[in-house]
């Protein structure tokens, strides 16, 4: 909205620049960005961004850092099988600096700093723990990103790029055995992603974690019920057993 005086307001600014600087990170990840990862292509980065922007409303943080940290953080991701995986943070990072200064010489700098560590410290595999509010809300919304109905169809992308089974066929759940999500894709689900909830760093972002971790369970007790020949309901024993705590 417009001031009685005609000009524009200071919020109206800011959000029209953090606009045009969306409009640039996109357009140069649609020239630079390889998007055969599916779990980690542009569509994902635009979803990071948009839940950052629901967990810091009402919040005091620098939305540029918000904005670059989501659309770079995973401008090098490691596949989940690489010995040097838990390094892709950093060198997201360092990388995004890169990209920075070559490529976008007008970006204020005195941002950089805070988008690094933000970068860095998103990655559960690093496990570089977030100092400022920005990077607390950049992990968040990026974890969130492996709950629910959208995580679901990630781990499955995933572990089909990977040649991944979908489950150990004689021990789906692990009672008897390791697990290893290495070689089954059920496994993530138990060897990380139902642990999320307890890493959130914001209320609001735990809140969310936590509901849509219900809903990987309810697959889980599925998948249970149809291996035993039950087609119409849900495992109880599985429901109970994974149910995350609130």
């Amino acid at each position: 909205m417009l001031l009685s005086s005609g000009i524009l307001s200071l919020r109206e600014k800011q959000n029209m620049s953090l606009h045009l600087w969306q409009q640039r990170f996109e357009q140069w990840l649609s020239e630079h960005h390889d998007d055969d990862d599916a779990a980690h292509d542009i569509s994902h980065f635009r979803r990071v961004w948009a839940t950052a922007q629901q967990l810091s409303a009402g919040e005091q943080v620098d939305h540029r850092v918000l904005l670059c940290a989501c659309y770079f953080h995973d401008i090098v991701s490691l596949p989940k099988n690489h010995p040097e995986r838990s390094s892709s943070s950093v060198l997201a990072a360092q990388k995004t600096l890169s990209i920075l200064r070559q490529d976008f010489p007008d970006f204020p700098p005195e941002c950089y700093p805070a988008i690094a560590h933000a970068i860095e410290a998103h990655s559960h595999s690093a496990n570089i723990a977030p100092q400022t509010l920005e990077a607390k809300i950049v992990q968040d919304a990026d974890r969130l990103e492996s709950l629910g109905a959208i995580g679901l169809a990630r781990v499955f992308a995933v572990a089909g790029k990977l040649n991944f089974a979908l489950f150990e066929a004689n021990d789906p759940f692990a009672d008897e055995r390791a697990l290893n999500d290495q070689r089954y894709a059920l496994d993530h689900f138990q060897n990380k992603l139902l642990r999320l909830p307890q890493t959130m760093q914001t209320e609001q972002g735990r809140a969310l974690a936590i509901h849509n971790a219900r809903y990987l369970v309810q697959f889980m007790a599925k998948i249970s019920a149809e291996l035993k020949g039950d087609y119409l309901h849900y495992d109880e024993t599985i429901l109970a057993r994974f149910a995350p705590e609130s």
